[in-house]
This record gives structure tokens, C-alpha cells and sequence, in this order.
């Protein structure tokens, strides 16, 4: 189960980096951004060492106030944002076909909770791809707990042994099927990333994504535009945002045939980005209302105060909620 408490957020705070050095990674971290000088180059050719930071750092705010699956999805009226979550969830496994006894890629898994629901929905083996140690220590203790440790694993890149999304340490052609969930974004670049997805897919098989994607409702020259991009960046560790088009044509190039894409948030009965509105309030996700995040807003603060929270902890919140007013700026 997640870690529910506060003494879980405030001790789960850096992942693993040392709790003295929490501040500093912060400050690094922020001076990739636009908002601190920063700018997409820099960040791409940093990708590795700004995403690992950034899921040190906000890992245990995910996971306090979101579950175990860090992701969004289109939902029902009446339907609960968990609901929902799970329902997504089951929708990609049935786009993927998948069926027992499968070999199944989850690239950027987190710390493994759309794994361990489609694991256990499809009966398949799923192996988690992860540059963040903290989050695959997460992982395989929620693995142990979900009785799931026997089929499903984790595997670190991020190193020049293990290499990363874009060289990924595994043989050609050796998954059933593959599926990323609002993850593949972090890489630098689409193309790279989906040749390399294609590579260690067997031959005829499918892969399905969850992309964050510009729409093109985006004006690169409108000032407001640009704010919001630069919001959802910096809160949410990306080193840039692609058009819809530029991830349909980068998987064409890569050399899938796109059997289907759809933007997700249009027809909605309830926006996406409901439980980040803070006109909404939600018993069931109380945490993510405008009085839960002001209640655990102070809460950190308190909790830096008195040394149970290290320092830099108020400023993870601080660009977390700046992808909050993003993200629903972004939405509407």
C-alpha cells in the first residue's frame, strides 16, 4: 500500500539523496528551467541527471497525495480519480492485447502501480524501466506486498552500464508488447526513444503509449502559452513538450504503422485536470483540493521547521504547484 502519513512524505522527501544535500539538488534542479535562467538545450542534453532529480524529489509528494500511479486519465461522471486511474489502466492492456503468460515492457514505470494493475488484470509479466533507484526500491517493496514479486521486476538505466531510454539494456525483439504512461516525455527526443521501444519489440507486436502532448491550440508567440509550457516543465521534469504530430510522425519513423491515436481529453465527461482545479472539491481525493494542498502545504513547512522534513522541502512543493496551475491553465 502507499505510504499514507505525514511522517512517510517527510521522510520519503530527496528519495535518495542525502537529506543534507536535498536543498542543493532543488537549486540545481530549478536552474534547468526556463523560470531560473534555464533553457530546452541544457536540459536535453542533462535529461538523465534533471529526471532522476526531479523523482527524488517529488516521489513522496506523488505518492501522498496521487496513489501509486502517477498519472492522469479521462473519467465517467460519478467515477472516483481511482476509478478512473484503474479503468485507463485496463483500457491500454485490452488496446495491447495482452494474454497470459506474456513478457511486457512498462518504460518509466514509477514506482510500479500501472505495472502491478496490469500485471495482475492480464496475468503477464511485466518488467518496470526506471532511472531512479528510490522509486525501484518503492517498486519492489509494493511488488513484494501485491504478491507480484515472483512475475514482475525492475530495471535501472541511467548509467553507462545500464544506459537509459534511449539505449535501452535489453536484447532485439525480446517483449511481447511494450506501453509507456505519460513517461516517454521525459526523453530528449520522441525519435530515439520509439527506435529503441522498437528494437527490443518482437516483430508484429504492438506498442501503446499515454503521451503528453501540445495540441495545436499552442502559439509558440503567445506569451501565456509559453508561461503554462514552462509551468508544466519545471513541475513536472520535461525537457520540452511535443506537438501531437511531432510524436505520430517520430513513431512513423521509427517504424510503426499508428493503428490508432486519439486525443483523450476531448469528449471527456470530466476534464482531466478536475482533481488539480481548485474550484473542485473531492472527499475521495481530498488531498489534491485547494484546502488539501494548503493543509499539506503547511504541513511541510512545519515539518521543515522542526528538522523532520529536509530543507528544500517547501520548494519542491512550491514548482509542484506551479505545474498544478499549468497543467489546469493548460486543460481549459
Amino acid at each position: 500500500m502507499s505510504k499514507a502519513g505525514a511522517l512517510d512524505l517527510a521522510t520519503g522527501l530527496g528519495g535518495k539523496i542525502d537529506k543534507s544535500d536535498v536543498l542543493t539538488a532543488v537549486e540545481k534542479y530549478e536552474k534547468y528551467h526556463v523560470c531560473y535562467g534555464g533553457d530546452e538545450e541544457e536540459r536535453k542534453a542533462n535529461y538523465s541527471d534533471m529526471v532522476n532529480k526531479y523523482y527524488d524529489l517529488v516521489t513522496s509528494f506523488y505518492e501522498f497525495g496521487w496513489g501509486e500511479s502517477f498519472h492522469f486519465a479521462p473519467r465517467f461522471k460519478g467515477e472516483s480519480l481511482r476509478e478512473s486511474i484503474k479503468r485507463h489502466e485496463h483500457f491500454l492492456a485490452l488496446q495491447l492485447g495482452l494474454k497470459p503468460g506474456q513478457k511486457v515492457l512498462d518504460v518509466g514505470c514509477g514506482i510500479g502501480g500501472p505495472l502491478r494493475e496490469i500485471a495482475r488484470f492480464s496475468s503477464t509479466s511485466v518488467t518496470g524501466l526506471n532511472n531512479n533507484e528510490y522509486q525501484i526500491s518503492r517498486g519492489k517493496e509494493l511488488n513484494r506486498i501485491a504478491g507480484v514479486d515472483g512475475t514482475c521486476d525492475f530495471v535501472k538505466v541511467g548509467s553507462v552500464l545500464s544506459g537509459d531510454f534511449m539505449k535501452m539494456p535489453f536484447p532485439d525483439n525480446i517483449f511481447d508488447a511494450v506501453y509507456a504512461i505519460e513517461a516517454t516525455c521525459h526523453a530528449p527526443d520522441a525519435y530515439g526513444c520509439y527506435s529503441e521501444i522498437y528494437r527490443v519489440l518482437k516483430p508484429g507486436q504492438c506498442f501503446a503509449a499515454y503521451e503528453w502532448c501540445m495540441t495545436d491550440s499552442f502559439d509558440p508567440h503567445n506569451q501565456e502559452h509559453q508561461k503554462i509550457k514552462a509551468e508544466i516543465e519545471i513541475g513536472d521534469g520535461l525537457p520540452d513538450i511535443r506537438l501531437t504530430g511531432q510524436c505520430i510522425d517520430a513513431l512513423k519513423k521509427a517504424g510503426f504503422e499508428v493503428m490508432w491515436s486519439k486525443d483523450l481529453a476531448v469528449g471527456s465527461p470530466v476534464p482531466w485536470y478536475l482533481p488539480l482545479d481548485t474550484s473542485h472539491f473531492s472527499l475521495s481525493s481530498f488531498r489534491l483540493t485547494a484546502v488539501g494542498r494548503f493543509f499539506t502545504k503547511n504541513m511541510v513547512k512545519a515539518l521543515e521547521f522542526v528538522g523532520l522534513a529536509p530543507k528544500g522541502s517547501q520548494r519542491v512543493q512550491d514548482f509542484l504547484e506551479k505545474a498544478a496551475e499549468g497543467l489546469v491553465g493548460g486543460g481549459r
